[in-house]
């Protein structure tokens, strides 16, 4: 994999590794829930590796997301050998910091080198579904400490949990707001609202980014 990644293509390869891992999530409606909270955590490392390979071109931000996956692997080893599931919070957090260490990785090779292509519009799909990740993980972090945050959201282990709260992020982020899951809590309610934001000022900001660079790089091509 790691000889036909390359900048050209590597976004392609991330959005097509954060799909699957959407879609991994809500396996949990047809097989055992034994088996998920494993084949989730198989995925998520696969989702780590490629996007890895995919940002290796990126010295500093490789290092960074390598250390935090090999921590992440060492701590899903200790759930699921040893048993020891006081690592969850920890797990959590390492995937918080790999995911917006990628984004911002990605928002660099996008909006700031080179000319646009077809990668980087892909590219731009998959800073949008790492936003609806990196907020789906905060929701997962309130769960852990505030059970009751959410209406229509149960508390439940967080590999589980992982489509409900995924679904309620795409749900807010792109504000279609279907009503089904509603925040009750303050803190819960900033989160949520902030991602809202996020969502509308990501269409406004970097899509209108790309376009004006396309045709500031096609006014360029004219001259």
């Amino acid at each position: 994999m790691g000889r036909k990644i390359t900048e050209q293509n590597n976004f392609y390869y991330m959005t097509l590794a954060l799909i699957i891992l959407l879609i991994s999530t809500s396996l949990g409606m047809v097989i055992k829930q034994n088996w998920l909270d494993t084949i989730f955590q198989a995925i998520t490392i696969f989702t780590f590796l490629v996007c890895l390979i995919s940002l290796r071109f990126a010295v500093g931000w490789y290092r960074f997301l390598m250390t935090i996956m090999i921590i992440w692997v060492v701590l899903a080893i200790s759930k699921n050998v040893f048993g020891i599931t006081q690592v969850d919070i920890a797990m959590m957090l390492l995937m918080l910091m790999f995911f917006i260490g990628t984004f911002k990785a990605i928002v660099r090779q996008i909006l700031f080198t080179g000319s646009i292509d077809n990668n980087k519009v892909v590219g731009s799909l998959a800073l949008f579904l790492l936003l609806g990740l990196i907020w789906a993980i905060l929701y997962l972090l309130i769960l852990e400490f505030s059970p009751s945050s959410f209406d229509g959201l149960e508390y439940q282990d967080w590999g589980l949990n992982f489509t409900n709260v995924a679904y309620f992020s795409f749900v807010t982020l792109t504000t279609l707001g279907y009503g089904d899951i509603s925040p009750v809590t303050p803190f819960a309610q900033v989160v949520v609202y902030l991602e809202a934001i996020a969502g509308v000022f990501y269409m406004a900001i970097v899509v209108a980014s790309l376009v004006g660079a396309s045709q500031s790089n096609q006014e360029k091509h004219d001259e």
